[in-house]
Order: structure tokens, then C-alpha cells, then sequence
């Protein structure tokens, strides 16, 4: 190839260059910035959740009216009384501290007649039918604080199997069937659940406080990454174009 070859495509990827670096580099940047902005709304969402778990707890009446009003309701540290009906308790397959079982969603009677779906914390697999845990079954007027947790409105994934009502196993919390599949009216059942904290119970079981607020913050290292690729980019076209310009 000669010399006037050589120098034509010299060009003509100096020309290609010259487009593709501009555009490349503004995509890296608009990834960075978006990244940042994604940070300091995860930052703010996490801050308010500590917020509402660790204010004065707040009853059902007010957990109701944040919700009507579009207030989030997760989270929220709360209380309620009422008696338990442990004859209708469902199963919620789950670990916790490493060992396999369930979480024991009991509805929970209110002085004026609605259900409460409260999750009154874990049980080993073993554990799992309520007569290997009688001392636990409390009964009577009860009051209860926690977190309250929001209604799910459709499966969290595909990958999720469908919940078994017949065996009492429920793979994910389907509000609305755990209290339909134990004949509760669903106008009278309130639209989220109640955590139960770790207050211990005769018997130690259910063991509450099971609540996990782990929502995962990476953008800053995936703003370091988008940033970091754009400052390579320039960096590298800098050094293209130094020995352009040096040749």
C-alpha cells in the first residue's frame, strides 16, 4: 500500500473518529448524570424510610388516611389492637438468620370489625403447624406494634411459583387471597399488613422482628464507572489525536 493509501485512510478514521468520540462520550456522561440523579433519589428514599420506621408508632385510622391521601405507608412504624384469629393463620415460605420456615400471617379482629393481616414473625419449617407452637396462639385482647408493609399488587416475578392455598403455602404476599382463602369479607380487611416487631412471645415463637429493610444502593459505583469510561475516552482521543498530529 502506498504512502497516499496510508494517508487516505488516515483520514478518513480520523473523520470517523471525529463523529463517533463526541457521541460516545455525550452517551457516558448522560449515563453518569442520570446515575448521579438515580443516587440522591435512592439517598432521599432511603432516608424517609428511616424516618417512618423509627417515628412515634401511628394507628390504623392514620395509617388509612395517609394511604387515601397518597402517602406511602411502607415502612411506617405502626400499632393496633385487637383479638387474633389464630384458626385462620397463613404460611409464608421464607428464611431468616439462615434457616428455612415461615412467616405467620394471623389476622388480627379490630374493636370495630374489620382484619388486620399482621405478620406476627417466623416459625421453622417444623414448626409450621400451630400445634407445635400453642403457647404462642395467644389469646384475648392483644396489641401489637411494627412496620406496616404495603400491599402487593401482582406477583413480584414469573419466576415465583403460584401460591398453594389447599396446603396453606403462599410464595409470595397476595393480600387479597390470604384473606379470601380464610373467608374474611374483603370489605372489611385493611389494605396492608402490620409486621409484628420483636416483642417475645409465650413459647418464643412466632419470633417477630423480622422485617428487612435492604434496599441496595450501587449507583456510586456506577457512576464512577460511567464517568471513569468517559474521562478513558478522552483521554485516549487526546493521545489519537497528539500522534496525528506529531506524524
Amino acid at each position: 500500500m502506498n504512502e497516499a493509501n496510508r494517508e487516505g485512510r488516515r483520514t478518513w478514521r480520523f473523520w470517523l473518529a471525529l463523529v463517533l468520540v463526541p457521541a460516545a462520550l455525550a452517551i457516558l456522561l448522560s449515563l453518569g448524570t442520570w446515575q448521579v440523579n438515580r443516587l440522591h433519589w435512592k439517598e432521599s428514599l432511603l432516608a424517609d424510610i428511616q424516618e417512618r420506621s423509627t417515628a412515634a408508632p401511628v394507628d390504623v385510622a392514620t395509617l388509612e388516611r395517609l394511604l387515601s391521601t397518597g402517602e406511602p405507608v411502607d415502612y411506617r412504624h405502626a400499632t393496633a389492637g385487637g383479638r387474633y384469629l389464630h384458626d385462620k393463620e397463613r404460611h409464608f415460605l421464607a428464611t431468616f438468620e439462615g434457616q428455612s420456615g415461615f412467616y405467620i400471617y394471623t389476622p388480627l379482629e379490630l374493636a370495630d370489625g374489620r382484619y388486620l393481616l399482621v405478620n406476627r414473625g417466623f416459625v421453622p419449617y417444623d414448626r409450621k403447624e400451630s400445634a407445635g407452637r400453642a403457647e404462642g396462639q395467644i389469646e384475648g385482647a392483644q396489641t401489637v406494634t411494627g412496620l406496616a408493609r404495603a400491599e402487593l399488587t401482582e406477583k413480584p416475578s414469573s419466576l415465583v411459583p403460584d401460591n398453594d392455598e389447599q396446603a396453606n403455602i403462599f410464595y409470595w404476599k397476595d393480600l387479597s387471597r390470604m384473606a379470601a382463602s380464610v373467608d374474611l369479607p374483603a370489605d372489611r380487611v385493611l389494605p396492608f399488613f402490620l409486621d409484628a416487631d420483636s416483642t417475645p412471645v409465650a413459647g418464643g415463637l412466632p419470633k417477630g422482628g423480622v422485617t428487612q429493610i435492604d434496599l441496595p444502593n450501587n449507583h456510586m459505583q456506577y457512576v464512577i464507572t460511567w464517568y471513569g469510561l468517559a474521562v478513558a475516552l478522552v483521554a485516549v482521543a487526546v493521545a489519537g489525536l497528539f500522534r496525528r498530529k506529531t506524524r
